[in-house]
């Protein structure tokens, strides 16, 4: 069906669901993605599709989006049985997956990206550039978007590539808009942005799927919550009539109440200190402290600097001013190896770029800092490296077929965990873990909150760095906040509130 025949049916008389799902069942080897799974999306209404990693929300929605054919089951789109052999096929009916990692070609403009495998085409079958220009000015135009269709994408921010897959949905006339964690990488007012477009899209009619562990997002933005727990479907609630607690419960089968869990230690000796740590248009006269035993959070807005304090103290960034101290000795962190060496462990706020070879299996993932340790004569001690990996694979209740599974095919809170296991292999004193949860499920967040508890409560040092307010004041005994690269807050958990915490990370004018 063409872009113009989608836009007839859109036009046509709507009926009461945009999008139907009944009975959705698929199977991969071994493993039931999707179990008899049902739900619809309404014209003009934001659906929330939420459920721990692996609960099968990854795999319905490639169902819908064309990348998997049900093994059983009807999906009815604008009230007619549809059954989609690839994503264009998918996207010129009116369905479009806004993928969490965007599935854009970085070397092409924005034209060519939002028009990919639907050109206008002259005579011949040569492009027409030009009515292909008009074509997207006209949609960029329509979203108010401030960049131009002959840009090259890859230039773009994130907000903007963003933007750009939206673009698509319009540009085809999509009635079915499917966005998978859209806000992961957004900023507070690019988020704004995105939820102000979707807003557009309501208008419009569009039906909206909107994937998202955040739930506070959920419910801002949506009307109905659909949950999914092991590939079933437990249940739909109208957003207004529920709250996070039993949504919560729908998906995990327990409450909020044991979500988070602070450790039950006291601080010990002092083992980290920073003093005046300044980096020049990104750090300015940083000092705090962690002890042994002390679960220390960091929050402020993003771009507030706390990353950057991170990789200063794990050695990747250089400081032009100021001393770390360890063990009350200054010392000079020139690289990460320093840093491991003093037993300093660093879990990245980008997992799948800095934190892990996606490729590998869990084994070698988990091994990875110990490769000196595993060597003999140029030869790995294979034995060894499969006894660590089976420990922090039971120690940390990773979901994974064995060890040569590659990464890449986890979820993400089996992902993470192999991250922080990997640095719990090298026995660290220290171990700073920025954004731990960021794009995982409520399950694997809980059992990340349990993990800082234990370390803490067995004497590691634990720096946490997060956006998200609750985890910090649920997880720490101190919070220190910062705001546009400087340190403007140093709180204990039993003081601090939600106000307290926003008004030091805010700018003041």
């Amino acid at each position: 069906m063409s872009a113009g025949a989608a836009q007839a049916t859109a036009t046509a008389a709507t009926p009461e669901y945009v999008l139907e799902v009944s009975g959705v069942t698929k199977t991969f080897p071994g493993v039931k993605a999707l179990d008899d799974v049902s739900f619809d999306v309404r014209p003009g209404e934001v659906h929330a599709l939420v459920g721990e990693n692996g609960a099968g929300k990854s795999t319905l929605m490639k169902v819908l989006a064309g990348n998997h054919r049900p093994d059983a089951g009807t999906i009815r789109h604008m009230g007619q049985p549809v059954q989609h052999n690839n994503p264009l096929e998918a996207k010129q009916r009116g369905i479009l997956l806004v993928h969490q990692e965007l599935s854009l070609v970085p070397e092409l403009t924005v034209a060519e990206n939002i028009y990919l495998g639907s050109m206008p085409l002259k005579s011949f079958g040569r492009v027409d550039w030009r009515a292909l220009r008009e074509k997207t000015n006209r949609v960029l135009r329509d979203l108010h978007c401030n960049f131009r269709a002959s840009d090259i994408v890859g230039r773009l921010s994130i907000a903007k590539q963003q933007m750009v897959e939206i673009a698509r949905a319009d540009a085809f006339k999509c009635n079915v808009v499917i966005f998978d964690e859209p806000t992961a990488s957004l900023t507070d007012q690019e988020k704004d942005a995105l939820f102000e477009n979707i807003h557009k899209l309501k208008d419009q009619g569009v039906g909206i799927v909107y994937i998202s562990h955040k739930m506070s997002e959920i419910f801002e933005i949506t009307d109905r919550i659909t949950v999914l727990r092991d590939g079933k479907t437990q249940g739909t609630l109208n957003t207004a009539d529920t709250d996070a607690d039993e949504i919560t419960r729908m998906m995990i089968g327990r409450s909020l109440d044991a979500y988070f869990e602070r450790a039950d230690s006291e601080p010990r000796e002092e083992l980290l200190r920073v003093e005046g740590l300044t980096i020049e248009g990104l750090l300015r006269d940083v000092s705090f402290n962690v002890c042994e035993g002390e679960v220390v959070g960091m929050y402020g807005l993003v771009g507030a600097g706390r990353s950057e304090v991170a990789e200063t103290v794990f050695g990747i960034r250089k400081p032009d001013a100021g001393t770390i101290y360890w063990r009350g000795e200054a010392r000079e962190i020139a690289s990460p190896k320093d840093a491991m060496k003093l037993g300093i462990g660093l879990v990245p706020e980008d997992r799948k770029e800095q934190g892990l070879v996606l490729g590998m299996g869990g084994r070698d993932n988990t091994t990875l800092p110990l490769l000196g340790e595993l060597n003999t004569w140029g030869f790995m001690q294979t034995s060894r490296e499969t006894a660590l990996f089976d420990e922090y694979k039971e120690r940390m209740s990773i979901s994974t077929t064995g060890p040569k599974q590659p990464v890449v095919n986890l979820s993400g809170g089996n992902q993470q965990k192999f991250v922080i296991a990997k640095w719990m292999a090298t026995k660290p004193k220290l171990l700073i873990l920025d954004e731990p949860t960021r794009g995982i499920d409520v399950g694997s967040k809980s059992e990340i909150h349990k993990l800082i508890a234990r370390l803490a409560e067995s004497g590691l040092a634990v720096l946490v760095i997060s956006s998200e307010m609750p985890e910090i004041m649920g997880v720490s005994h101190r919070i220190l906040t910062m705001c546009e690269g400087r340190l403007t807050g140093d709180f204990n958990y039993s003081e601090v509130t939600e106000d307290k915490l926003l008004h030091a990370a805010t700018p003041q004018e």
